[in-house]
């Protein structure tokens, strides 16, 4: 059998792609059911905790301005084969962790991997998208991360309250399932252009025929990522307090309800015009955030789950939409690039809002934080909603021009 022979179609490719995406979800959320584990058996602080949370967009968001372009020079192949390498490399370093200074590490690591892998794998779906629906990929990028942190979550809350070694067959299960999607990207063609430009550090510059959907595209990304931030850091503690249980299954199963609504709304709503999802979305999102506050100071289950349905709703429509807008306004030599830029300024305010959640919780309290972290995102989600109007006033009137190329790096 002829190595041509063994590569994927660009159906497979698709879906190989997608394999990615979902991996790089799972592994962002694998430690979050452990964190009460971690922060009783080494006495941690809210933050610290959400200090381990934030390591992880704080390293990918270095490797996305050092290495943002390199899809778009040596393939995206390759690309999400070195992406997948780091991830299993940190699973490792996760399940032999003796200490909280292993889990940094291992938290940077994975974090490398999805800075590699994330805008490749994005990149990729674009581009073997066989659909007649140009919008596929945008909602299959957002029900793939949704799939892999909805299956996290529930499997490492049943594995680490059910299962032996309760702190390292998570990540066992994560390495081997690295491994699988590893050996799927290897059997994809390579996809590195002839005559493309050898890879080389360069400069964020977003072109000004191209700002203001690059501002919006990413407004409503980075809403989407800051609120995750404060589901995925704080949401087990919150959730455990609200439940008064020490089951991490439980724990595990609630916060996956919100994943669980993104995937859906990605699947359900895929052909919904990409402004109305960001605008729907950022009106669910203020939602979700008067949700939580009133949750955090009223102690109610119902309502938080509540908030994990229409928050989980909120950050699909955001996500979703704001790639849509990226991604028809680009070239395929500079796709790589443009997804990595609007990626690193998501993750940056992700990892921002981490570490703020955190501090205030470990000052004031968990509702003392969410009385001051809801206010703020709601702050910029009226932002993300003006902005997204502004752009799509000025896209009707024909006044945004066709993008040029986005470049990031050093």
């Amino acid at each position: 059998m002829t190595a041509r022979i063994m590569h994927f179609t660009r159906r497979g490719s698709f879906w190989a792609s997608a394999s990615v995406l979902a991996l790089c979800l799972w592994a962002s959320g694998a430690p979050s059911v452990l964190y009460p584990s971690y922060a009783a058996q080494w006495h941690l602080n809210s933050t610290v905790v959400t200090s381990i949370f934030a390591t992880y967009p704080a390293v990918l968001l270095v490797v996305l301005l050092v290495f943002g372009s390199v899809s778009d020079t040596i393939g995206r192949r390759r690309t999400m084969l070195i992406g997948v390498a780091l991830i299993i490399v940190s699973a490792v370093v996760f399940a032999i962790a003796p200490d909280v200074g292993w889990v940094f590490v291992g938290r940077a690591l994975q974090g490398a991997g999805a800075g590699f892998a994330i805008g490749a794998a994005s990149a990729s779906l674009v581009e073997n998208n066989v659909s007649e629906n140009p919008r596929l990929a945008s909602s299959v990028t957002t029900a793939s991360t949704a799939l892999g942190l909805t299956l996290v979550l529930v499997v490492s809350g049943l594995l680490a309250q059910y299962a032996p070694l309760p702190q390292q067959l998570s990540f066992v299960v994560l390495a081997v399932l690295s491994v699988v999607v590893l050996m799927a990207v290897w059997s994809m063609p390579e996809t590195k252009r002839p005559g493309a430009p050898r890879w080389h550090v360069q400069a964020i510059r977003v072109p000004k025929s191209l700002r203001r959907t690059f501002v919006a595209s990413t407004l409503a990304v980075s809403l989407a990522y800051s609120v995750g931030a404060v589901f995925l850091s704080l949401g087990a503690s919150i959730a455990r307090d609200l439940t008064g249980t020490t089951n991490l299954l439980v724990v595990g199963a609630l916060l996956g309800v919100s994943s669980l609504m993104i995937g859906a709304v990605a699947l359900v709503f895929q052909r919904i015009h990409a402004h109305i999802a960001v605008l729907i979305g950022v009106t669910l999102s203020i939602i979700g955030l008067v949700l939580l506050e009133v949750c955090a100071s009223s102690g109610s289950l119902p309502l938080f789950l509540l908030w994990c349905v229409i928050g989980g709703a909120g950050y699909s429509l955001c996500f979703m939409g704001g790639l849509m807008l990226l991604n028809r306004s680009t070239s395929a030599g500079h796709r790589g690039a443009t997804l990595s830029a609007l990626y690193l300024f998501a993750y940056l305010l992700q990892a921002l809002t981490a570490v703020g959640a955190g501090v205030l919780a470990t000052a004031l309290s968990l509702s003392g934080a969410v009385d001051i972290v809801a206010p703020v995102l709601g702050a910029l989600a009226l932002a993300t909603g003006t902005v997204t109007t502004i752009e799509w006033v000025a896209r009707r009137r024909g006044t945004t021009p066709v993008a040029e190329p986005v470049t990031t790096g050093l």
